[in-house]
């Protein structure tokens, strides 16, 4: 029968297949793993392993979209296979889906009764579903919400005389306290809860007052950087300083989204992003990333950095100053910059952008969804996004959308790439991240963009990660999310 000779060989070939793709899986070659997990899948689609398998690599590439799908398929295989509900539920998990991902869990835990560590992950996330629940029950509605901003004086917070950090003089914040803070931050000093709470809501009144879409006016003969995620990578946002000068208005930067969560230095980060615009608003542009958002923010680690770091207060705080972020940004009415991508719809207008009420937590849906989530796709047409938000967009959809607004490219950032960065969409489109090395395993260059006016030709420059203190990314995540990392 050589129909059923060719059916063993595929079986085997497949077997050998998913091996190397687990080869590529420890060496953090998360794509190739993928690729070749695919390939095993299609000479022998009824092995539940491989779908699991992939997806866990789709988990590790935040991929969260795609992982459900395979686990779900893998689950499809074999109903009793504990590991595809396992997998779901760490997908469902990293999306903040906690009542699904419960779900999950107790399914393993029925499979495998016996399995201490399906107890254990049971427990958590009970937990964590029962703390969602009681949060929500607390919570006060929107409409009757008051600014915590509205309860702090720091005039009032005395700073004691042994600390030996940097000093705000008054009002104003100087390069020289800027320097001085960041030396602090590089020797893992903390900066004075007084002088936080004094950048933070001198960002609050700055940032209210943009619009939701905000033109960058980059005269000739004067150039404009662009960065995209940061993470939380803060010895690495400082080399990205030394390669390409402090921000200044000489020397201005836009940095676009995604500066927390992930890595564990997101405090300083943010308070050093913040304290340049405080002291020059026009060095610094910054846009709103999916990160920074309260559901993100909850999972990834900058919630419980800024409670150990600082205080409760800080993390309100922060959760509502970063629904003043602007969305987007353009630059000389050519450059179109957003963290993540384009529209579910064509004929989205720049005017459409700016008319966006920002001030809230970024909804599942819409225009501000699309713009913080969705990622750019190598064939034509839409389709679902590999994350399970927003949505995936070819380049005809990006050729529409700067033709309807006389625009010449898009820049966006959101996705890890090797070089740093990736221009695709026939030159049309380029993304771009600042993260090398993004979470100490992915082995990626980091890159920036310098534009010069009058032509604005991207100039793009790569660097790799610096050394940094020994504090694991997602060190103050939510515990129950760092058993699945």
């Amino acid at each position: 029968m050589p129909g059923m000779e060719n059916g063993s060989s595929n079986v085997s070939r497949a077997e050998e297949i998913k091996n190397q793709a687990n080869e590529a899986f420890k060496a953090h070659k998360y794509g190739q793993a993928i690729d070749l997990y695919t390939q095993a899948i299609e000479l022998n689609s009824q092995n539940a392993v491989y779908w699991a398998n992939r997806s866990f690599a789709h988990t590790k590439l935040e991929e969260y979209g795609s992982a459900i799908q395979d686990a779900t398929k893998a689950i499809e295989v074999d109903p009793k296979y504990s590991k595809g509900y396992y997998r779901r539920g760490a997908a469902y998990l990293a999306m903040g889906k906690f009542k699904e991902a419960l779900k999950d869990f107790q399914q393993v835990k029925r499979i495998c009764p016996s399995d201490p560590d399906a107890t254990k992950k049971l427990k958590e996330c009970e937990k964590a579903v029962m703390k969602l629940k009681f949060e929500e029950a607390i919570s006060v509605p929107e409409s009757e919400r008051r600014s915590v901003a509205d309860s702090i004086d720091y005039h009032t917070i005395d700073v004691e005389p042994q600390y030996s950090g940097a000093r705000i003089e008054g009002d104003v914040v100087t390069l020289d306290f800027v320097k001085k803070m960041m030396d602090d931050f590089k020797n893992q000093k903390f900066l004075h809860k007084r002088y936080a709470f004094q950048i933070v809501l001198q960002m609050r009144d700055m940032l209210r007052a943009l619009p939701s879409l905000v033109d960058i006016d980059v005269p000739d003969g004067s150039h404009l950087t662009v960065c995209g995620d940061v993470h939380g990578q803060f010895y690495d946002l400082i080399n990205i300083f030394e390669l390409n000068g402090l921000p200044s208005e000489e020397n201005p930067y836009l940095f676009n989204g995604d500066f927390v969560d992930r890595g564990s230095f997101s405090v300083e980060v943010i308070l050093t992003l913040f304290a340049f615009k405080c002291m020059c608003p026009s060095a610094i542009c910054l846009a709103r990333g999916n990160h920074e958002s309260k559901s993100m923010n909850k999972i990834y680690g900058f919630e419980g950095e800024v409670r150990s770091k600082l205080s409760e207060t800080f993390v309100e705080l922060f959760a509502e100053v970063f629904c003043y972020l602007p969305l987007a940004h353009v630059i000389n009415q050519k450059v179109f910059v957003v963290h993540g991508g384009l529209f579910s719809v064509d004929g989205v207008k720049l005017s459409d952008i700016r008319a966006i009420d920002r001030f809230c937590e970024p909804p599942e849906e819409g225009l501000m969804c699309e713009l913080l989530w969705s990622d750019p796709q190598p064939y034509p047409g839409r389709g679902p996004s590999k994350r399970g938000v927003g949505l995936s967009f070819g380049g005809d959809v990006t050729k529409r959308f700067l033709q309807d607004n006389n625009l010449d490219l898009v820049v966006r950032s959101h996705e890890v790439k090797d070089e740093g960065y990736e221009i695709e969409h026939d030159g049309k489109l380029i993304t771009v991240f600042s993260a090398p090395n993004y979470c100490d395993q992915m082995g990626n260059k980091g890159a920036f963009i310098r534009f010069e006016a009058p032509d604005l030709k991207p100039n793009i420059v790569t660097f790799s990660a610096v050394p940094h203190p020994d504090v694991k990314p997602m060190a103050y995540a939510n515990n129950f999310l760092r058993m699945f990392q």
